[in-house]
């Protein structure tokens, strides 16, 4: 199935890039005394980890079935699913951080709103990703890879532009608070956050 390959090589990199928006709910360095905004991280970071491993996971799924033999079907399926799960996740994401409410920060309320907004949208276009890979030919090789290359593309697009709003979620104090909590902690310690 040499076909494909070249192509499933350029969705591992293209995926390794959007693994990256999962790990972007993760603060780094600091410290702050603001009992309000420790609680909310806290939240906000315990219910992010379970789905960031989740991306993690979809994501070894779809490099692993670029490093195999897999047939256009095999591919299909392992990507259809992977797609589905990174999905699920953002959108549990979008939910944890809508429950935890706004943090105690200036501007917390549209920050917050902001980032659900993304993580719901970012859920959104892994749907319908979902169902682009489910509606490839899988008997026809080369009109396989060409509609693989267009994922590729899509993916590329997606985690280049999905994580502003939670860049600017997670600034300043909140990104400090954040930083404390265990569960962030070991979110963001990931191999797969590399840019391909």
């Amino acid at each position: 199935m040499e076909g494909t390959k070249p192509v499933n090589k350029k969705l591992a990199v293209a995926l390794s890039g959007g693994a990256v928006l999962a790990l972007a709910l993760t603060g780094c360095g600091g410290s702050d005394d603001n009992e309000k905004l420790n609680s909310w991280a806290k939240d906000v970071c315990d219910g992010v980890q379970p789905q960031a491993k989740k991306i993690e996971a979809a994501n070894a799924a779809i490099q692993k079935e670029t490093s195999d033999n897999s047939t256009p079907a095999e591919v299909q399926k392992t990507d259809a699913k992977a797609f589905q799960d990174m999905s699920d996740a953002y959108k549990a994401m979008g939910a944890t951080v809508q429950k935890a409410g706004a943090p105690d920060v200036e501007d917390g309320e549209k920050k917050q709103k902001d980032a659900v907004t993304e993580l719901n949208g970012l859920s959104t276009s892994y749907a319908s990703l979902r169902k682009q890979v489910e509606d490839l030919d899988t008997k026809d090789q080369s009109k396989f890879a060409d509609g693989l290359k267009d994922i590729a593309t899509e993916l590329n697009k997606l985690s280049k532009s999905g994580s502003d709003a939670l860049k600017t979620l997670e600034e300043g104090e909140v990104g400090q608070a954040m930083a404390k909590q265990e569960s962030c902690k070991a979110a963001s310690v990931t191999p797969s956050a590399t840019t391909g």
